[in-house]
């Protein structure tokens, strides 16, 4: 069973509270782990404040982390706005993708933030911000349990 399979399975059955408002999966198999950070979870969707994943295992060769993050703007297809690769920091060995373009609605704008790191970690947010500037602050997102899937594949295929 895939990981994307074992979190679905999982979700199905989990509902956050305030003593647990994580649920963590791994597929010892496959070598990742994955984690939601949600607020609500019913029977088709999750409003998520963070998806992760992480190797259990690390790679021998990995690939470099420009072409990895290249990989995956073009493989996530399920968030709102498509992402686009911001910025590769050799040195941290980290890379950003934001949404493409953000989403409108009034005087906010909301986007998608992807975090890469070379080790394979990786987690997904949502943030909004004011228009004309100022601090932008985590927002949850809602995804169906399809879509969440979906997310863990494309950010955990090579």
């Amino acid at each position: 069973m895939t990981l994307a399979n074992l979190l679905q399975r999982k979700l199905a059955d989990w509902r956050p509270d305030s003593a647990c408002d994580r649920l963590t999966v791994d597929d010892t198999d496959g070598g990742w782990r994955a984690s939601v950070q949600a607020d609500v979870v019913e029977t088709v969707g999750v409003r998520a404040r963070e998806v992760s994943v992480a190797r259990l295992t690390p790679l021998d060769n990995p690939p470099p982390l420009s072409d990895r993050a290249r990989a995956v703007a073009s493989r996530v297809t399920g968030l709102l706005e498509p992402l686009r690769l911001i910025e590769v920091d050799a040195e941290q060995d980290v890379a950003q993708l934001r949404s493409d373009a953000p989403a409108a609605d009034g005087e906010s704008l909301a986007y998608y933030e992807v975090t890469l790191h070379g080790h394979g970690a990786a987690a997904v947010n949502r943030y909004e911000a004011e228009r004309g500037g100022g601090k932008r602050r985590a927002v949850p997102f809602t995804l169906t349990h399809e879509a969440l899937g979906k997310l863990v594949r494309d950010l955990t295929t090579a």
